[in-house]
């Protein structure tokens, strides 16, 4: 994914820096083209030798020094750089940027880039919420660049709260994301339901269902992974949501339904991959319900359906809605697809093994409203989201929607 893209890192003091060694050796690996500016700061944690061994390049730590006569060195590197990542990035960094200044090798690249840039702050929790910092931060902000919140956690200076730079994973994981060729889901906006709902009874007490939400994490994820905006409106799963997602967290059907609703107008692609509670109690008690006889009736009144309600407002959005059925698979799923106005249904049969809820595969086909269909066989959910992706990049290249 990152070869032949040129990644600039640039380390700045702090002990966070023993995480950039991780992240170079990771970038390296991933095929890309790597090269470090440090600060003196930075020196004071971490050898420049370090990241020359595990980047294969020069380590520059000093505007004056010019390998090559030919180049302006702060120059030449700010112009390769297919994006720079400045990781961990110190109070002092941050504000020498934010305000303009240029006094060493990173913050004279910095000022000469035109490659997209990104900082992953580490400091004291106390650093960090200082007014200073934060109208710094929000400067770097207004400057085009994107800034990645730190984590909570234990600081090294023996403070709690935020302050952790960004785990190396997930910076790797940014910079494939930033450098990513275009494809046809490049900047459209997709949103995407997953898990199960829970519908209240009392207090301890709800009706849901098996989904884990599996299905709907790998959408999200491959969907962001094809250079989407994406907005994941997700019921309560054990899951980590994929970085680089927005992420609302629901609980109820009528929940679903509100959150999604209000986003409709404002989206490209809908796929609708939550299990939502068909029925939820009429009635919910204040109290925990005690056990008072043999029997218990619990009267159920019927939920929002919010797929179809998108049917109905559905104008240019391409609408991709799930059947999960034990019988009688492609009678029901067609129908569901006509009758809520879908432009594909991916349908299932929850009995086959390996399919249905709470399996990490699943065996699928794909109807569309072309009277076009596919058969997958059994696979990953991942793959799974993949097909169902290339089936929506199919079917609006048919339908002339991209």
């Amino acid at each position: 994914m990152l070869k032949n893209k040129t990644i600039v890192i640039g380390v700045s003091g702090g002990i966070a820096a023993f995480k950039s060694a991780a992240l170079v050796s990771k970038l390296t690996q991933a095929g890309a083209n790597v090269y470090v500016v440090m600060t003196d700061s930075a020196k004071q944690f971490i050898a420049p030798t370090t990241f020359q061994a595990l980047s294969r390049n020069e380590v520059y730590t000093d505007t004056f020094y010019e390998p090559d006569s030919t180049k302006i060195a702060h120059i030449d590197l700010a112009d390769q750089a297919d994006l720079v990542l400045v990781a961990p990035a110190s109070a002092n960094t941050v504000a020498k940027v934010a305000n303009g200044l240029a006094d060493n090798m990173l913050t004279t690249m910095l000022l000469a880039t035109k490659a997209p840039v990104v900082f992953a702050p580490a400091m004291n929790v106390n650093m960090y919420d200082h007014p200073a910092t934060q109208r710094n931060l929000q400067q770097l902000k207004a400057y085009g660049f994107q800034v990645i919140e730190p984590n909570a956690g234990y600081l090294a200076c023996g403070w709690v709260g935020k302050g952790r730079m960004a785990e190396p994973e997930d910076l790797l994981e940014l910079v494939q994301l930033m450098c990513l060729d275009q494809t046809v889901f490049t900047g459209k906006r997709v949103l995407i339901t997953a898990g199960p709902t829970r519908e209240k009874i009392d207090p301890v007490r709800y009706l849901s269902n098996y989904s884990s939400g599996k299905t709907g994490y790998a959408l999200a994820t491959e969907a962001r992974n094809r250079g989407a905006h994406v907005t994941l409106v997700t019921g309560p799963t054990g899951l980590k949501p994929p970085s680089g997602v927005e992420v609302v967290p629901i609980q109820s059907a009528e929940d679903l339904y509100e959150e999604v609703t209000k986003r409709f107008n404002d989206v490209d692609i809908v796929v609708k991959s939550a299990a939502v509670a068909d029925y939820a109690p009429e009635i919910v008690e204040n109290q925990k319900r005690k056990k008072q006889t043999d029997q218990w009736s619990l009267p159920l009144k019927k939920t929002r359906d919010t797929l179809k309600r998108l049917g109905e407002l559905k104008q240019s959005q391409v609408l991709v809605g799930f059947a999960a059925e034990s019988q009688d698979v492609e009678f029901y799923a067609k129908d569901k697809l006509e009758r809520k106005n879908l432009d594909l249904i991916v349908a299932n049969n929850i009995t086959t093994e390996g399919a249905g809820f709470d399996h990490d595969t699943n065996i699928v086909t794909v109807y569309a409203k072309d009277h076009y269909e596919k058969r997958y066989p059994l696979a990953s959910k991942k793959d799974v989201a993949l097909h169902i992706f290339d089936e929506i990049e199919a079917y609006m290249k048919r339908s002339d929607v991209l």
